[in-house]
This record gives C-alpha cells, structure tokens and sequence, in this order.
C-alpha cells in the first residue's frame, strides 16, 4: 500500500454513541485533523479501522438523519 492511503490514528479520540450502554458492543467514531472520519469496531479497538473522506460522512450522517436507512 502507498504511503499515500495511510492515515495514522494513533492520536485519534475515539468515542461511541451518547446511546450506547456500556455493556453494549457499538462502532466509534474519530474526528481526525486532515477532515477524514475513523470507524472502527468498539470490542476490537486494535482492530482495523475504516476511514472516510468528511464528505462522504456528512452525506451518510444526513442520510440516517433522513431515516435513509430506517428498517420497516
């Protein structure tokens, strides 16, 4: 992989959701300095971490708050 796609998340501050319980396996989130968004797994946090463009969050975090995803 290029050094260009790596993104270093070691300084990240990773958070979950205000309504996610502790005892409650959730996805955190990481508002990174370069505007790109970390997700990774809340019970594997050494785990892989997915990364998105802040545009491409801002268009997904729009859409749940359209209920884009709701299940019927």
């Amino acid at each position: 992989m290029s050094d260009k796609y790596q993104i270093d998340l070691a300084g990240a501050r990773w958070f979950k959701s205000t309504r996610s319980s502790a005892t409650k396996d959730c996805v955190e989130i990481a508002f990174l300095p370069s505007g790109v968004v970390g997700v990774r797994d809340s019970k594997n946090p050494d785990g892989p971490a997915l990364v998105f463009g802040g545009g491409a969050w801002d268009a997904f975090a729009a859409a749940i708050a359209d209920g884009e995803f709701h299940r019927s």
